[in-house]
């Protein structure tokens, strides 16, 4: 197991230094020039020429993306062209809210899904499962951007229970975790349910109810585990899509976090900052997608086994 996950460590690595190239490279060959919205119109070419030179952009492409990749070696994500500040700084401190906010999410969807999804299962067919399903859907079907909007109308506007936006304390992150939450709610729910419903009527579920297993646990000691495999890959899945998706989430609640970050430097063309927080998402998604393949092993002691044996 020490070996694989040294494997996959190694990998992760590897991954992050693909991201890094793929995204130099595309803002390499995008239009547009960030110096010119650094300087304005009204500048020289003699001021513009400087300060690509200062900048390094005046360089052929291979040498600019060597020096970044040697630089991101040792730790240095260089320089925001907007905030003229460490990119490094402003990344350690945003990034705990995006965190924050994508964890709390997964953890909403855990606890209200997978219950939700037992439940459906053993109910199949009946009024509680249509009930369950309908709202899975209904999750599922509600934009998150529009759902954050009507959180902040009712809970913010007219019952004033809740503040509108900003940080400053737990109740600053009701609204952006459930809005962040709603989708990963459904999707998690209805393969809770699929999972159950495919070890429902096993050999090994229908021998423990023959001997006399009590079918409270029976559910979670036979059903459960077996059934958790594609529950635990779709939540890997949506805490990516929550770290990618706080982009809107925290703009609408200006949380400034690494999403409202990225949207303001992808608009200033500040590419510090845009291939900065690129490489991080790319980080934190291969370390989660580590510990998904982890938890496979906790749960299932067969690929436990496969994983020892390499």
């Amino acid at each position: 197991m020490g070996k694989y996950i040294l494997r996959r460590l190694v990998m992760c690595v590897i991954v992050v230094f693909v991201a890094a190239i793929i995204i130099f490279t595309i803002m390499y060959f995008v239009p547009g020039d960030p110096v010119e919205i650094m300087l304005g119109s009204t500048a020289t070419v003699e001021q513009k020429d400087a300060l690509r030179a200062s900048l390094g952009l005046d360089q052929p492409f291979l040498i600019q993306l060597g020096t970044y990749l040697l630089n991101l070696l040792q730790g240095d994500f260089g320089t925001s062209y907007t905030y003229n500040a460490p990119v490094t700084n402003e990344l350690l401190s945003r990034l705990p809210y995006t965190l924050l906010i994508g964890i709390s999410g997964i953890i909403v969807d855990v606890i209200i899904s997978i219950p939700l999804g037992i439940y459906a299962a053993l109910r199949r067919g009946k009024w509680q499962d249509t009930a369950c399903t309908v709202f899975a859907m209904a999750c599922v079907s509600v934009p998150d951007f529009w759902f954050a909007l009507m959180l902040v109308v009712i809970f913010a506007v007219n019952l004033q229970v809740l503040p509108v936006s900003g940080i400053g304390g737990p109740r600053y992150f009701v609204m952006p975790i459930a809005a962040s939450a709603l989708a990963g709610i459904g999707g998690l729910l209805r393969q809770t349910r699929s999972g159950m419903l495919d070890v429902m009527n096993s050999d090994f579920v229908v021998t423990a109810r023959s001997k006399g297993v009590p079918e409270g646990k029976v559910i979670l000691q036979h059903m459960l585990p077996n059934a958790l495999i594609p529950v635990v890959t779709v939540v890997g899945g949506h805490f990516s899509r929550c770290i990618g998706g706080a982009v809107i989430i925290e703009q609408i609640f200006s949380i400034p976090g690494l999403g409202a970050y990225m949207l303001n430097a992808i608009n200033t063309r500040d590419y510090p900052v845009i291939r900065s927080s690129v490489v991080i998402l790319a980080a934190v998604t291969s370390i989660v997608m580590l510990v998904v393949d982890i938890v496979y092993a906790l749960i299932d002691p067969r690929i436990k086994a496969q994983y020892s044996g390499k």
